[in-house]
C-alpha cells in the first residue's frame, strides 16, 4: 500500500542532489514491512559511475543491510520514472511493487536520454546505439555448462 512518507523521503534526496552535484535530481528508498531500509540518490557524476542511479545504489544498500540479493517483500518508491537499466535491476532483485513519480517524459524534458534506450531495446536492439557480435561460443559455454553442473549437485 502506497505511503506517501516515503515519496517525501525519495523527492528529498532527488532535491538533495540538486545541490550536492552528485548526480542527476533523482532518489530513492527501499521498504520493507514498513521500514526503510536502504534510500540512493543518483551518484553518478561523484562516482564516476554510469551504473550509479538511486534505484541502483539503494538495492546495493539493500542487499547489504538484508545479507541477500533476493529482495522479495520490499517496496521501492523512487522520484523518477525507472530507466531500462533500473527496471532491469528491480526485476532482478525480485522487487514487485515500485512507486515513481515523475515520468519518463518528466525526464526526457530536462535533458536525460531514457527514451534513446527504450527505442533501441523495442527495435530488436539494431542500430547505432551499441553493436553486439558474438563471438567464441565454444569457449565461453564451457562456464555456463560448469555452473549447470554444480547447481544439479547443490539441489
Amino acid at each position: 500500500m502506497y505511503q506517501a512518507n516515503f515519496m517525501t523521503t525519495a523527492a528529498q534526496l532527488a532535491m538533495e542532489n540538486v545541490t550536492s552535484g552528485d548526480g542527476g535530481p533523482f532518489g530513492c528508498v527501499i521498504v520493507k514491512d514498513n521500514q526503510v531500509i536502504a534510500s540512493g540518490h543518483n551518484q553518478v557524476l561523484v562516482d564516476h559511475d554510469p551504473t550509479a542511479h538511486g534505484e541502483i545504489v539503494a538495492i546495493r544498500r539493500a542487499g547489504e543491510a538484508l545479507g541477500t540479493h533476493d529482495l522479495s517483500g520490499c517496496v521501492l518508491y523512487t522520484s523518477a520514472y525507472p530507466c531500462p537499466m533500473c527496471l532491469s535491476a528491480i526485476i532482478w532483485a525480485n522487487i514487485k511493487m515500485v512507486y515513481y513519480g515523475n515520468t519518463a517524459q518528466d525526464a526526457a524534458d530536462i535533458g536525460f536520454r531514457d527514451e534513446a534506450i527504450y527505442q533501441y531495446i523495442e527495435s530488436g536492439m539494431q542500430g547505432p546505439t551499441l553493436a553486439l557480435q558474438q563471438h567464441d561460443r565454444d569457449v565461453t559455454i564451457a562456464a555456463f555448462k560448469a555452473y549447470q553442473a554444480q547447481q544439479r549437485t547443490l539441489y
